[in-house]
């Protein structure tokens, strides 16, 4: 048995930032691709290692630890590198940071990942299906029925794209008070890996015109972009317009401003 196994989803943010850390750490991992829509993630034997039913999980010999933000602090503990600050204060500045990116923008891109692209494998289920599949999530329960089988109203829509334009407005922020190009200046950390998904999929959807006056964030996508741990964990199929080909020509902008699709 290898020492890592990583319980993932290709397009689940929370996957692809643990997959960042694993390629950036050059650790070879087995990878579990768990298709969420068939329900991978709520068989008896995954719920055995997570019992919240959500993905990543990484099983480090024999030992599951879930948790995105908690994965990627456990393999910076077991195996220390260049990936958080080595004082003190600098770490707990790195923690707030990722506090707020995980409160903030990472679950406010879930509201338009569903409406546009998930939405319409709820809407194939019965009441009673979509009602059982809430059930058995207990960290994704609330947001699923407030989503429902018609997709999230505009007032949740509107809520959602202010948080986004909330959290880039606070990454513009960190990128000029520490200079860059990462966000606490030369040394990438974990919080640039934390925010990496969500900038990631808001340019997939058509967002990225929320930052088109704060060029250092394009810098910053462009420069994590180019990175070797970049390419491994976006491989084929972990952006959704990869996946669902009409979000090339969609508009974002105007879609989820609106009920359902």
């Amino acid at each position: 048995m290898p020492d890592f196994i990583l319980y993932n989803a290709p397009q689940s943010t929370c996957s692809q930032r643990v997959r960042y850390v694993l390629h950036a750490k050059g650790l070879a991992f087995e990878e579990h691709k768990l298709d969420l829509f068939t329900g991978d993630q709520l068989k008896p034997e995954y719920l055995a290692i997570n019992p919240n039913g959500v993905v990543p999980s990484l099983v480090h010999r024999g030992r599951a630890v879930t948790d995105s933000a908690v994965i990627m602090e456990y393999l910076e503990d077991i195996l220390p590198g260049a990936l958080r600050p080595e004082d003190a204060f600098g770490a707990a500045k790195m923690r707030a940071m990722m506090r707020f990116i995980d409160e903030v923008p990472t679950p406010a891109i879930r509201v338009p990942s569903y409406n546009l692209a998930f939405l319409p494998h709820y809407q194939a289920m019965t009441a009673e299906e979509f009602q059982a599949v809430c059930d058995a999530k207990p960290l994704r329960r609330e947001f699923l029925m407030k989503m429902g089988r018609s997709g999230f109203p505009e007032q949740e829509m509107n809520e959602a794209l202010g948080r986004l334009e909330r959290g880039v407005q606070r990454m513009a922020t960190w990128l000029s008070d520490n200079g860059g190009p990462w966000l606490m200046g030369e040394q990438m950390t974990l919080a640039d890996i934390a925010i990496m998904p969500v900038i990631v999929r808001m340019d997939d959807i058509g967002l990225s015109s929320m930052w088109a006056e704060t060029p250092a964030i394009q810098g910053w996508l462009d420069a994590i972009r180019a990175t070797g741990a970049f390419t491994d964990t976006y491989y084929y199929g972990s952006l959704l317009t990869e996946k669902y080909p009409h979000l090339k020509t969609a508009k974002p902008e105007l879609r989820v401003a609106g009920s359902g699709l």
